[in-house]
């Protein structure tokens, strides 16, 4: 605007020798993330920084069930811990935070919505989880894909239109940059990783994420706006895992409860079959993780199940704690 045009020349020279002489950003944008999880196994991904200050975008399976996250800037010595500002399962993206980060490099984001079949691409990423970034060209093979992946508790997620791309991905390049000739983010790369697989997919295609939809996903979770898709904030926690059974598959039957949390404190064991959560009924492992996901940490919230031993309904009043993301 005109008033911002209007500057002395002594405020622009001392500008541009800021510029000169201010320390190169840190870091090339894309950066390794390392996580601890919940069953004491460990993952790895990538993440692209979005702001100076240590706001880094990737998927969400990257991070689902981790206790701790850290995030290492390759080729510095710099890494971080990193907790999770919100995500949305449905849509596989995820918005964390690295502690005390200052002045790192940022990507540039590209237009996905401009993407064509044919043309050349480069993904980038932490390719086999050995915490250096190597890149894989290729071009775009399709637009408005659709894949199915599973992870290691048998559930399902379908993702639609995604970038195919014949760049090659490999587990720990998932929440890496795909980026067009200018260097320009346009997908966010969604590879297979440890527990999260795709499923009829064909050869070593690989697909992303347009960046404009993980984009506008990442700006209304700093914006704090959750909604049924996106989750902002800590992640409630019962303490239990949960299946199916042979007789009801759809059943949320308890596969086990994690000791000291709300569920081991209210009792809840085992083989109990979780019926209904704050009032609403549940019928199936994934309506049970969807009536966490939208509760807070700290929430009071009825529980109504069958009893393993006697086969009669019970209620008990549970306070959820804070657990990993979902």
């Amino acid at each position: 605007m005109l008033v911002g045009a209007i500057v002395v020349l002594a405020g622009i020279g001392a500008s541009l020798a800021w510029a000169q002489t201010g320390p190169a950003p840190i870091g090339t944008g894309v950066v390794v993330i390392e996580t601890s999880l919940a069953g004491e196994g460990q993952a790895e991904g990538t993440g692209m920084v979005l702001t100076s200050s240590g706001r880094v975008l990737t998927n969400n399976h990257v991070i689902r069930g981790a206790t701790t996250i850290k995030i290492v800037v390759p080729g510095t010595g710099r890494s971080y811990t990193a907790n999770v500002l919100g995500y949305s399962v449905s849509n596989d993206v995820a918005v964390l935070r690295a502690r005390g980060a200052s002045n790192l490099k940022t990507v540039s984001l590209g237009n996905s919505s401009t993407v064509r079949v044919g043309q050349a691409v480069k993904a980038t990423g932490n390719a086999g989880g050995r915490g250096t970034l190597t890149s894989s060209t290729g071009r775009i093979t399709g637009v408005a894909r659709t894949i199915t992946v599973s992870d290691e508790d048998g559930g399902g997620q379908r993702l639609t239109g995604l970038i195919e791309t014949s760049s090659e991905l490999e587990p720990g390049d998932s929440g890496g940059p795909l980026f067009d000739a200018a260097r320009r983010v346009i997908g966010m790369n969604t590879a297979a990783t440890v527990g999260y697989a795709f499923r009829g997919t064909r050869g070593a295609d690989g697909y992303a994420i347009p960046i404009n939809r993980a984009a506008a996903i990442a700006k209304q979770i700093v914006a704090g706006k959750t909604s049924p898709a996106v989750h902002v904030g800590d992640t409630a926690f019962l303490g239990v895992s949960v299946g199916s059974d042979d007789t009801r598959s759809s059943r949320a039957v308890i596969a086990g409860v994690v000791r000291g949390s709300a569920a081991d404190t209210a009792g809840l064991a085992a083989g109990d079959v979780i019926t209904s959560l704050g009032g609403h009924a549940i019928s199936s492992p994934a309506e049970l993780r969807s009536a966490i996901l939208r509760a807070k940490p700290g929430a009071r919230m009825s529980v109504t199940y069958v009893d393993a031993t006697t086969g009669a309904g019970e209620s008990v009043t549970v306070t959820l704690g804070s657990g990993p993301p979902q």
